[in-house]
C-alpha cells in the first residue's frame, strides 16, 4: 500500500514496487489513474482507494479496501503536504494542516496496518518518507520541519518496538526532488540557483530516482535493517 500513489514520489515508488513484483493498493485524494496504467504496464496489479488522509476519518476503510485483495505485506507511508511562510507570520491552520497529514495520519494509517501483521505474526515492511528536513532546519516550513522530524523520530520508536515481532520499519530522505511540493522553489531563480549549488549531483532528482531506496527497504535484502533514514539526495547531506 502506497499512500499519495496519485503523484510524484508516490507514483514513482508504486512503480518501482510494481516492477519488483509487488501487487500494488494505492491511496490518494485525487486520480490514479496514470500510476495505475504505468504499475499495470510493470506487470502489477493496481487498486485505487481514494482518500483525503487530512483527518483520521478514512483510515478505517482504507485498510479494509487494501485487504480486501490480500494482507498487506507492505506500507509505504508517502501522502503528505507543505505550507510556506516565515516563521513569524505562520498560522495554527497551517500548522494543524501540515501537521495532521504528515504525522498524525501516517502514525495511526500505520498503527491500523501493523496491528494485522503482528495479528498473524508474518510481519512486514513499513517505509515512511521523510525528509532532508529530517535533519536540518530548512526555512519557511516550520510546519513541514517539525512534522518530518517527527517522522525519522516515530520511524526509530516504532523500529525499536516492532523490530523483534517482524516487522522492519524504516524511512526514505528524498533531497529537492522535482514535485509538486518544490514547484515554487524551482520557479525561483534564486533559490533554485542556490540549491543546485548544494546538490553534488549537480541536478534536482527525479522522482524515478526514489524507486530504488523503497524496493530495497521492502525486500528481503533489508531483513536486518531496522530504523534507518536513508537519504536519496544527490549527496546534499555529504557537503
Amino acid at each position: 500500500m502506497v499512500t499519495g500513489a496519485n503523484t510524484g514520489l508516490g507514483r514513482a515508488i508504486a512503480v518501482a514496487l510494481g516492477a519488483a513484483g509487488a501487487q500494488v493498493v494505492g491511496v490518494g485524494r485525487s486520480a490514479m489513474d496514470e500510476t495505475a496504467d504505468l504499475v499495470r504496464a510493470a506487470g502489477a496489479s493496481f487498486t485505487a482507494v481514494a482518500a483525503d488522509l487530512a483527518t483520521l476519518e478514512p483510515i478505517e476503510r482504507v485498510v479494509a479496501e487494501a485487504r480486501a485483495g490480500g494482507r498487506v505485506d507492505i506500507l509505504v507511508n508517502n501522502a503528505g503536504i507543505i505550507r510556506r511562510a516565515d516563521a513569524i507570520d505562520f498560522t495554527e491552520q497551517d500548522w494543524d494542516d501540515v501537521m495532521n497529514v504528515n504525522l498524525k495520519s501516517t502514525f495511526f494509517l500505520t498503527q491500523a496496518v501493523a496491528r494485522g501483521m503482528l495479528q498473524d505474526g508474518k510481519g512486514g515492511k513499513v517505509i515512511s518518507i521523510a525528509s532532508l528536513l529530517s535533519f536540518q532546519g530548512g526555512i519557511r516550513i516550520p510546519s513541514y520541519t517539525a512534522s518530518k522530524s517527527g517522522l525519522a523520530g516515530l520511524t526509530r520508536l516504532l523500529a525499536c518496538e516492532w523490530a523483534g515481532r517482524g516487522i522492519n520499519v524504516n524511512a526514505i530522505a528524498p533531497g529537492y526532488f522535482v514535485t509538486n511540493n518544490t514547484e515554487a522553489l524551482r520557479a525561483d531563480p534564486d533559490r533554485n540557483a542556490a540549491i543546485l549549488a548544494r546538490i553534488p549531483a549537480g541536478k534536482w532528482g527525479d522522482p524515478s530516482d526514489i524507486g530504488g531506496a523503497a524496493v530495497f527497504l521492502a525486500s528481503r535484502a533489508a531483513d536486518y535493517v531496522h530504523g534507518v533514514v536513508l537519504p536519496v539526495d544527490g549527496g546534499w547531506l555529504a557537503r
